[in-house]
């Protein structure tokens, strides 16, 4: 498959990035490319391989799911313009 500066232009559009026009053939020709390494890849004979999601098989560290208040309110409420009774305190907006 090979990619036309109209479609690359159109590529870009898509991807809302402002290429000028006398750069749309390299950036053609860099599609061009990376498209041909997705070929190479195809190539490769991947049957029985079972998917990996790392090089190196290991479980991730896990916490227990424990809901708590964060024990940070102090300093959260620090930066509040107005605070009352632990809370933020807001100007009324419905009667």
């Amino acid at each position: 498959m090979s990619i036309a500066p109209e479609t690359a232009a159109r590529v870009a559009k898509l991807a809302r990035i402002k290429v000028e026009p006398e750069a749309l053939p390299a950036l053609a020709a860099e599609f061009n490319t990376i498209l041909g390494f997705i070929e190479q890849l195809n190539e490769v004979d991947v049957d029985g391989i079972e998917p990996m999601t790392s090089v190196t098989p290991m479980r991730l560290k896990r916490r227990d799911d424990v809901v708590t208040d964060g024990d940070r309110q102090a300093q959260i409420l620090k930066n509040a313009p107005d605070a009352r009774e632990g809370f933020f305190a807001v100007p009324k907006v419905v009667e």
